[in-house]
Formats: structure tokens, C-alpha cells, sequence
């Protein structure tokens, strides 16, 4: 599986940043977006991500991390503009577990920068592999690399933020207000680089902040955004 990092992003959402790309393999069974609805699996984005996935583009884990320990001291940088975090997904079960030694890897390479991803590995319940996904998460978290449990809808994410081991990010409906409520109260915030044209992941930051107490919304958006509207509405 090949990695890439760009190390200046010229993407008007996030900003003159660094951010990576991971293989499409790396997405979980358990994210339905994998299906049809990934803004990334369209457009310009969708042929630097399969540019990577094919071995094109990018480089093995080992070089990439390297590259990440490069970066600068406090250097805000976003891993997996497309991708999630390495790990094993058996496709006929649906089962997804996170690559720990992996991940811990990226969390020590990031030491004193300020990296922050999201991630729809399955942590939800008792079973034994989504308690392994939480353990990995809440590590990393507590060990300065940020990863963001990314809910499906209000509903779940009130579920990822009872678990208490990570930040939340949830899709929000295309009619959804700047400011909204989960079902238990939560107060929801919609990304400001999506809701202002003067704000970006560079001069935000607030999705790579660990102990924020509200949730971040991202409106349904991209070629397939009727589709990710349903998931949103739950």
C-alpha cells in the first residue's frame, strides 16, 4: 500500500498545509460512504487518490512516516484528505481492526507536530476487535495525534462521544443550520472552512483540538451528496 504526503496543499479547504493521502484499501467495510457517497472518490481528487492506490504516487509506511517526523515543529497537518488509517478489513465479515504498531508509529513520527485525521473504524459495543479500535484511539489521542470518530448521523454521534476516547465529527443534512443539537443535547458545529470563504483547515485548527466539548458537522457534500444526505438524516 503506497502513502503520499503533499507537503504545501493547494486545496482551497484546507489551506497551505501539509496533508497525506492513504490508499482506498486502508477504507474500513464499516464506513458507508465506501459504497457511493466518498467525496474524495470523485473529481479532481479521485485521480491523485487512485494514483496512490495503484502505486503511482506516494511511497511505503516506512518512508512515510519519515516524512512526517521531517515536519516542522508545531506544524498543523491534516493525514487522509482520502484514506483512513492502516489496518485489516475482512470483506465478507465486515470485520475492521486498526493496525496498532502502525498507528503508533504515525503517532510518534508526529511528536511535536499537531497531525489530525478521521476515522470510521468500528468502536461501538463489546466486541473484542471494536474494544482494540478504542484502545488504539484513545492512545493516540492521549498521546498528541489527533484522530476524529467520524458519526454517520446525530444519532451516532451521540453514540462515539459517550465513549469518551476521541473527538467527534458527524455528517450533517444539506439543510442543516450552522449551529444544531444531537438527540442528547450536543451542540454541533458546522466546519467553519464550509460555512466562510476567509476560513481554512490552516487558520482553523479546531478539528486537531482533543478536548473541545462540542461536535464538528460536515454538510453532505460532493458528486454523490444526495446519497450522503440520506446517511446524514440517519
Amino acid at each position: 500500500m503506497n502513502y503520499h504526503l503533499t507537503k504545501v496543499s493547494s486545496n482551497a479547504k484546507t489551506g497551505p498545509i501539509p496533508v497525506s493521502t492513504s490508499h482506498k484499501d486502508t477504507c474500513p467495510e464499516s464506513c458507508p460512504l465506501k459504497a457511493k457517497g466518498c467525496y474524495a472518490a470523485g473529481g479532481p481528487s479521485n485521480i491523485h487518490w487512485k494514483a496512490v492506490s495503484e502505486g503511482k504516487r506516494g511511497t511505503d509506511w516506512e518512508t512515510f512516516t519519515a516524512e512526517i517526523k521531517k515536519l516542522p515543529k508545531g506544524q498543523l497537518w491534516r493525514h487522509n484528505q482520502a484514506g483512513d488509517l492502516p489496518g485489516y478489513t475482512d470483506t465478507r465479515s465486515g470485520i475492521a481492526m486498526l493496525d496498532g504498531s502502525k498507528t503508533l508509529e504515525l503517532v510518534r513520527a508526529n511528536k511535536g507536530k499537531k497531525g489530525f485525521t478521521y476515522t470510521h473504524y468500528p468502536v461501538i459495543g463489546d466486541d473484542i476487535v471494536n474494544k482494540y479500535n478504542s484502545t488504539v484511539i484513545e492512545s493516540a489521542n492521549s498521546d498528541g495525534f489527533t484522530i476524529n470518530l467520524s458519526g454517520n448521523n446525530l444519532q451516532n454521534a451521540d453514540e462515539l462521544y459517550d465513549l469518551a476516547i476521541a473527538p467527534v465529527v458527524v455528517l450533517l443534512p444539506l439543510d442543516a443550520p450552522k449551529v444544531s443539537y444531537t438527540p442528547k443535547g450536543r451542540k454541533v458545529v458546522a466546519c467553519p472552512a464550509e460555512t466562510s470563504d476567509r476560513v481554512t483547515c490552516a487558520s482553523c485548527g479546531l478539528c486537531q483540538l482533543t478536548d473541545r466539548s462540542y461536535i464538528i458537522g460536515f454538510h453532505a457534500h460532493g458528486v454523490s451528496k444526495k446519497t450522503v444526505n440520506l446517511i446524514a438524516k440517519g
